[in-house]
């Protein structure tokens, strides 16, 4: 039998991860981060501990510290550089994310025979992975042009009644960023809770003037909303019938700590950076707009997801392609650690607050030195009222 020339030997796998921060990786590194656990979390849903721990381990602890240890990103991929399996990977994770998602209920609900203590660490652990990988994952799909992986996406988005998002992620979040029109970008100063409490439905009545806005001709036959909601209702009708009233209480707290691990990435990755008015309109969102983070072991995790500023820049530029550029520059707005770690440090205001907020003000005075005096802007009394 001869050997595959075009699979990546597992000794050539392992000098990749070796060398972290030194080359481009490709998509094994990311099918090997972002995809081996699944198999680790199925098992502990099965049976339990070992697996489970192993997995919170990794997710809590390696992940973090390795990213610390080795600080120093991996290079950029060359530009038009082909990655000919970035979206297999994509619609295996989907696949996985739901596969997932069900064995979950499985276990809480006691099916597997795992004790209660058991049972909590498979919610977190899988939790995590759902918040994290198959959030990315949809974040991913939506952004591509072929109608199938993007009804994919927006199902593992409905699948967490989170299907605004969508909507409001593509057609406001994107032309507005770092404005006060943007539900999801944090303003200097704001707390990552009272954005919680506001960010929700500013981001659906967002989403939802904007779907009306689209031209006749762009709009989908059925409308974006009722398929939001109806997907919504038929996931926990199904779960309630199948699973019971424990199934379906496990099932909404982990749709409520999955959005909130989806809007703890948009808080860290906007707070307080805001887009000069030009005219009628802004400047070109750039560099300077979206928090990124150089952690080589946390992107591979998330799928590049750290690599943020560049993807507003190039919303269709698949993961793999995502330029990190040049970290030092005056502009740049990099976050002190990893994108999970800050994610973390954002539920405490106090430590937030004293973390970021100079590191905003040093930011705005670079690029005020940079540009010329920005026309003001009348100030946005809240979310609702934007």
């Amino acid at each position: 039998m001869t050997e595959d020339p075009k699979a990546p030997a597992v000794p050539a796998i392992l000098g990749d991860v070796a060398h972290l921060g030194r080359r481009v990786p490709g998509i094994e590194m990311f099918t090997l981060f972002s995809f081996v656990p699944v198999p680790v979390l199925a098992l502990g849903c099965l049976f339990g501990s070992f697996f489970l721990w192993i997995a919170l381990i990794w997710m809590v602890v390696g992940m973090p510290l390795l990213d610390r240890l080795m600080r120093r990103a991996a290079p950029d991929a060359p530009e038009g550089a082909d990655f000919a399996d970035a979206d297999i990977l994509l619609i295996t994770l989907a696949v996985a994310h739901f596969a997932l998602l069900a064995l979950l209920l499985v276990a809480v609900t006691g099916m597997t025979g795992l004790g209660i203590v058991e049972r909590i660490a498979a919610f977190l652990a899988c939790g995590l992975f759902i918040g994290q990988v198959s959030g990315a994952t949809a974040h991913e799909l939506i952004h591509r042009a072929d109608r199938r992986l993007f009804q994919l996406g927006e199902w593992i988005y409905i699948s967490l009644l989170y299907g605004q998002h969508v909507s409001a992620h593509r057609l406001v979040h994107h032309p507005l960023v770092g404005t006060r029109a943007d539900p999801n970008t944090a303003v200097l100063g704001e707390s990552f809770w009272a954005y919680l409490g506001q960010v929700w439905p500013a981001e659906f009545r967002a989403g939802w003037r904007a779907e009306q806005a689209l031209p006749a001709d762009a709009r989908p036959k059925v409308p974006a909303y009722a398929v939001y909601l109806a997907g919504g209702l038929g996931f926990v009708l199904l779960i309630w019938i199948v699973f019971g009233l424990i199934g379906l209480g496990a099932y909404l707290l982990l749709c409520l700590f999955a959005q909130m691990q989806i809007l703890l990435v948009d808080y860290v990755q906007h707070y307080g950076l805001e887009r000069r008015r030009l005219g009628e309109g802004y400047e070109p969102v750039g560099a300077g707009h979206s928090w990124d983070a150089p952690g080589p072991v946390s992107a591979l995790w998330m799928l590049n997801a750290p690599r943020h500023s560049d993807h507003h820049a190039h919303p269709a530029r698949p993961y793999p392609n995502l330029a990190l550029g040049d970290v030092h520059a005056p502009g740049r707005a990099i976050l002190p650690f990893s994108l999970p770690v800050m994610s973390v440090i954002a539920l405490s205001p106090r430590l937030w607050h004293r973390m970021m907020d100079r590191r905003v003000r040093a930011l705005r005075s670079r690029q005020a030195a940079a540009w010329p005096p920005a026309e003001s802007r009348p100030p946005v009394e809240s979310r609702a009222a934007s």
